[in-house]
């Protein structure tokens, strides 16, 4: 198992105590409104198996597994092609891929599950 760096959003922080302090007003990038956190903890058993064979560089139960996620949902933050890579994580029972992926940024900076293909995203805190 992994523990990649807490990933921050000094961004957004900062806005918002900008606002706070002076008061002004914040406003979400949507982005930052569809991406959540979740604990490492919560995640479905399965999403700790895709976790593990990310951290060992595989085999992967699919091909699919690894190609770069190309963020055409624009859900996750903006980044460069090829910053985003997405893994499959198993549905039990289900014939196809299912809808659960991790996606990955810059390979260990940060950790995003979907539960429901890429609609919503959380960042997984490692670290509760």
């Amino acid at each position: 198992m992994r523990f990649p760096p807490r990933a921050t959003r000094i961004g957004t922080t900062a806005a918002l105590l900008s606002a706070l302090v002076v008061g002004g007003t914040v406003t979400a990038t949507t982005a930052d409104a569809a991406v959540g956190s979740i604990c490492y903890t919560a995640l479905p058993s399965q999403a700790y198996d895709t976790l593990d064979l990310i951290a060992s560089n595989g085999p992967f139960p699919y091909s699919q597994d690894g190609v770069v996620f190309q963020n055409r949902e624009a859900v996750l933050p903006s980044q460069s092609t090829g910053y985003y890579h997405e893994y499959t994580v198993i549905t039990p029972g289900s014939s196809t891929r299912g809808a659960k992926r991790i996606v990955t940024g810059k390979k260990t900076d940060e950790d995003y599950y979907t539960s429901d293909h890429y609609v919503t995203f959380k960042l997984i805190n490692f670290g509760c």
